[in-house]
């Protein structure tokens, strides 16, 4: 019984390793030794708005706004985290700039000249903070804009709410595997005891079952001062010695290291049970809830054999590297090439007004002896070496080939993901091809194109769901018109029915009052053609008179007018026409019921003719 204990004792503190690796020069040893050094403010500060893995915070401060130190100029939440003022001073220009990225692309950034007065804002400490829940703890990181200081910049409240309850095991990374950089070490040498502090926060955020503290051999002196730190505390927290190996200090790597398990591709650590934070994101998180600090500087490592006083230097977010370079006697040579990050995985800088930000923890100037003049690329030879080194087990020669030739699917399908950009693949290619840049450019090619992509998708769907919105909305109004449109009962189908048969009678009624009008219409049409017959009449009348005097006075030989014949033939006429208008007035009122019009030019010529008729009896008399 007591041999088994023993060996799951044994089994508990040991220590497993990973496939690949590589042993470089450490070259720690120039800047490891040097106590920590808190340098003077710049002149001007900027401060980029993004400095973290997402979306950048709203800016809240505008140009010629005098800021306190440690005061929100942007406004963030979830894993948009705000950036803070360095320093008192005033905000002299809101612009793009140069910021820390190996695109060298520009970036918003606020300027902000100091007062040299370096006056706090109102502080808010939580010191006794078990007293209050992980979820105001959470908030209180939040908004002091802590984000991954190993160079992840991932928010860290967001990865400790989106963590799994369960968490079985804390990892605290404190491997600092690169080379040149000591900025964990020597911050781990002098602030031990307020990094135990970040653990337990994180102890009474999390409550992990177990927390491990992953430390590489080569740093004795962090070591003791961890260990001497975690007196009382070793039954919750354990310290892991490591061995050196390029690149221990990856999280899959550690995990592997720490735990044995294996973390596969494409899942977070949080779902297996498993969390970790860097030594210097659990230090900012002490300051942040004990002091009641935002992430306002950091420590960074300026080193190089270009360097006069290489060490490791408390640095406020925005300071221009050209100004750190000058405080330490940077002695520049021909082509002196400035590096940020270390010599695997930084990148060289393109303009020395580029800011420091959260992530940044190593400057590097070497001279041209120390890293050598640059190689020309060869051909791939196929050595497979890469693979060899490679330490996330992907196939860094066959992602070479899709970088080049743009084969992202195939690239995605080879699992470009895993790649970590540790470098060690580059490190012993023989033939000087910087695989690294080849597999960040494709990284970048293929996140434009998903971020194309969801665009694309986004708009669609913003489409469907106007389509469907639309679809809704008029089936509401059929629905609001159908519910208007009542339905009569048998009661209401009565009383419409006695409306409508009220309806038509009026209707009938209006119809027969039509037919009086049109009557009336043909009596005074009658009437209008009696009068033109009279007329007519008269007319007739005249020229018969006047046709008598003419032939009385024209005759050689006159004959004497009988008055009694000319005036019985003017009454027959008159008779006759009488005859005539009386038969059209009747035919007209009774032969239709819409009557038919006398025609004037009928009546005329039917006057003319009766002239024409009496014209003629009273010649014939005469004669």
């Amino acid at each position: 019984m007591f041999n088994f204990f023993k060996k799951l004792t044994s089994n508990k503190e040991k220590i497993w390793s990973f496939s690949g690796g590589i042993h470089p020069p450490e070259m720690k040893i120039q800047s490891s030794q040097v106590p920590l050094v808190t340098l003077p403010l710049a002149d001007e500060l900027i401060i980029p708005i993004q400095q973290h893995v997402g979306s950048a915070g709203d800016i809240i401060v505008k140009t010629n706004d005098y800021v306190l130190k440690g005061q929100a100029l942007t406004k963030g939440c979830d894993r948009r985290i705000p950036v803070h003022a360095t320093t008192s001073g005033t905000i002299t220009d809101i612009a793009p700039h140069i910021t820390a990225h190996p695109s060298g692309l520009k970036e918003l950034c606020i300027r902000l000249q100091p007062d040299s007065k370096d006056q706090w804002c109102e502080r808010k400490p939580l010191p006794n903070y078990l007293q209050y829940s992980a979820k105001v703890l959470l908030s209180h990181i939040e908004q002091a804009g802590i984000a991954g200081l190993g160079g992840a910049g991932f928010p860290t409240a967001t990865k400790l709410k989106n963590s799994n309850k369960l968490i079985n095991t804390l990892i605290i990374n404190a491997a600092e595997c690169e080379p040149y950089i000591t900025a964990d070490d020597r911050l781990m040498q002098e602030h031990a005891d307020e990094i135990i502090k970040g653990i337990l926060i994180l102890i009474h955020i999390l409550k992990p079952k177990e927390v491990l503290i992953g430390i590489e051999d080569n740093k004795p002196a962090a070591i003791a001062a961890l260990k001497e730190a975690l007196l009382g505390q070793q039954a919750m927290i354990k310290l892991r010695v490591i061995p050196t190996k390029y690149p221990s200090g990856g999280a899959k790597q550690l995990t592997k290291i720490l735990t044995g398990k294996e973390i596969p591709s494409g899942v977070h650590s949080s779902f297996m049970g498993i969390l970790m934070q860097n030594i210097g994101t659990v230090f900012a998180i002490k300051r942040a809830i004990i002091d009641g600090e935002p992430l306002i500087e950091r420590v960074v490592t300026l080193t190089g054999d270009a360097i006069q006083k290489p060490g490791n230097y408390w640095v406020r977010l925005g300071t221009p590297i050209n100004f750190l370079l000058q405080q330490v006697g940077l002695v520049p040579q021909s082509e002196q090439m400035v590096i940020m990050g270390g010599p695997l995985m930084g990148f060289t800088l393109s303009d020395l007004t580029t800011p420091i930000v959260k992530i940044s923890n190593c400057i590097l100037a070497p001279t041209i002896a120390e890293i050598g003049e640059p190689n020309i690329e060869e051909a791939c030879i196929r050595c497979g070496l890469c693979t060899q080194a490679c330490p996330a087990n992907v196939l860094p020669q066959q992602l070479y080939w899709f970088s080049r030739g743009q084969e992202h699917e195939k690239a995605e399908q080879y699992n470009l993901s895993d790649c970590i950009e540790c470098g060690a693949c580059a490190y012993v290619c023989p033939s000087n091809i910087p695989l690294v840049q080849y597999y960040r450019q494709e990284k970048a090619e293929i996140k434009a194109i998903t971020q194309e992509k969801q665009r694309t998708s986004d708009a669609k769907q913003r489409f469907e769901a106007k389509k469907r919105r639309l679809e809704r909305e008029k089936i509401l109004r059929q629905q609001r018109h159908n519910q208007a449109a009542v339905k009569p009962e048998a009661t209401d189908k009565a009383a419409i029915n006695a409306a409508l048969m009220r309806i038509n009678a009026q209707k009938n009624q209006s119809d027969n009052s039509r037919t009086e009008p049109l009557n009336n219409q043909a009596a005074i049409e009658a009437r209008q053609a009696r009068k033109a017959q009279l007329r007519a009449i008269q007319a007739a009348r005249q020229s018969a008179e006047s046709q008598s005097t003419v032939a009385t006075e024209t005759t050689n030989e006159p004959q004497p007018a009988d008055p009694r014949k000319a005036a019985v033939a003017a009454a027959i006429a008159r008779v006759k026409a009488k005859k005539a208008a009386e038969s059209q007035s009747v035919v007209a009122t009774e032969t239709t019921s819409e009557p038919q019009p006398v025609d004037p030019r009928k009546a005329a010529v039917a006057a003319a003719i009766a002239r024409a008729k009496a014209k003629r009896d009273a010649q014939s008399k005469t004669s």
